[in-house]
């Protein structure tokens, strides 16, 4: 058994470790708010029956300490692999590794969109964006790139590889590709996920002085006939400009304002406060309050038996090792940009609690693994560089592998 606490962690090692008997690199970290112990964060809300809920929050029990404690899930585990993804992205684009990526440009056509690669897209490869985009006219999935992984197996994962290796480590279903439900299904082999432990459930309050004064009753404020400059539909205080809700009868002086579209939905439609004026009167909200909690618990496993399930032909520790190298990678980057998970839910690891990282073996055992974000990436780097012709990447540092 390897002394990792006093060895480095290079490829030679890193490539035994994925020959021998470890089975995962698991890591935890001990957070806080940023603010300190006793600070207010705020998890993700969830759609809820709010007649019958006492939280909008993804709230349960875990047993912690041979005890039942209450803990809220802070940042999932999609949400994790989105935030790893990203931070390999950044990666990718300042060109300090190779990695096979397909993107689609919408600039033309979305600005506010811009690029989306498969690094960014939620189903990764497989995702409906890319899908129904073309690659010099041709719809990708009918393409030769997009071909190329829809048989792919975990007995045959190499077309997989070459196209989008990160579906591989994250996981990816092909459920909207050829196949339907029978397409391509990888499993995750790498899950984080932050939870708050000991958590206490607060409220949240609401409210806002309109400097302008403008009452309530102020209006009514309608939906106009004519777009607004930009093309999008535009609200008017001026009847005579407004859309009225029968086609054939436009509005003359004295029109009835009930026959005319008022602007906004719900109790808000014709309001001041569907164009954000007026007050806000005082509101307390009980469902998504925020939290306060002893501490946040963020759990890593990468899980080296599931990279060992992926045949590859000719090159299978190789192609092991990379996906091993890029798990290591994706945790380290992600950790090194800092948990800014949402608004109001900025979290700092607790002195001494940082993330570290350990190998588990088969037996039970546990080393301490130390690696740091330069050395992650440059043993990824050394590990791309170690492929097999047949296993190599097509496309340079920070060039996409197509763009569609």
């Amino acid at each position: 058994m390897a002394d990792l606490t006093s060895k480095p962690l290079t490829l030679d090692l890193l490539k035994s470790l994925m020959a021998g008997d470890a089975v995962a690199i698991r890591g935890t970290a001990t957070l806080e708010p940023a603010g300190g112990p006793c600070d207010k964060v705020f998890p993700p809300t969830h759609s809820v029956d709010e007649r019958r809920a006492t939280t909008r929050y993804a709230s349960e029990k875990r047993r912690i300490g041979g005890q039942e404690v209450e803990c809220v899930l802070l940042d999932s585990v999609q949400s994790q692999a989105n935030r790893m993804e990203e931070a390999l992205q950044v990666l990718w684009e300042d060109k300090k590794i190779a990695l096979p990526v397909i993107s689609v440009d919408f600039s033309s056509a979305a600005p506010e969109v811009g690029v989306v690669t498969s690094l960014t897209a939620p189903h990764r490869v497989a995702d409906a964006l890319l899908r129904d985009s073309l690659i010099n006219e041709t719809p990708f999935r009918l393409s030769d790139i997009g071909r190329s992984f829809t048989d792919s197996t975990a007995k045959n994962a190499t077309p997989l590889f070459k196209v989008c290796p990160t579906g591989l480590v994250f996981g990816l279903w092909d459920s909207t590709g050829p196949k339907g439900g029978l397409g391509s299904k990888f499993a995750r082999a790498l899950t984080s996920e932050i939870v708050g432990v000991g958590a206490t459930f607060g409220v949240k309050t609401a409210s806002r002085i309109d400097p302008a004064s403008i009452v309530t009753s102020a209006g009514p404020v309608l939906v106009a006939r004519e777009p607004g400059p930009d093309g999008k539909p535009t609200w008017t205080l001026d009847v005579m400009a407004a859309k009225p809700l029968d086609a054939k009868k436009p509005p003359k002086d004295g029109h009835d304002v009930s026959a005319i579209e008022k602007w906004g939905d719900g109790q808000k439609a014709g309001k001041p406060t569907s164009i954000n004026h007026s007050n806000i009167p005082p509101s307390i909200d009980t469902l998504a309050g925020g939290v306060t909690i002893d501490y946040a618990l963020q759990t890593v496993v990468l899980s080296l038996a599931a990279i060992r399930k992926l045949s590859f032909g000719v090159g299978n520790a190789e192609a092991r090792t990379v996906l091993a190298a890029l798990g290591l990678l994706a945790v380290i980057a992600a950790e090194s940009r800092g948990h800014d998970l949402r608004s109001r839910c900025l979290l700092v690891p607790k002195e001494g609690k940082a993330l570290t990282l350990q190998v588990v073996h088969r037996d039970g055992t546990t080393d301490n693994l130390t690696i740091d974000h330069e050395r992650a990436l440059e043993l990824f780097n050394d590990a791309v560089a170690a492929l097999p012709e047949a296993l190599r990447f097509s496309n340079a540092p920070g060039e996409p592998l197509a763009t569609l």
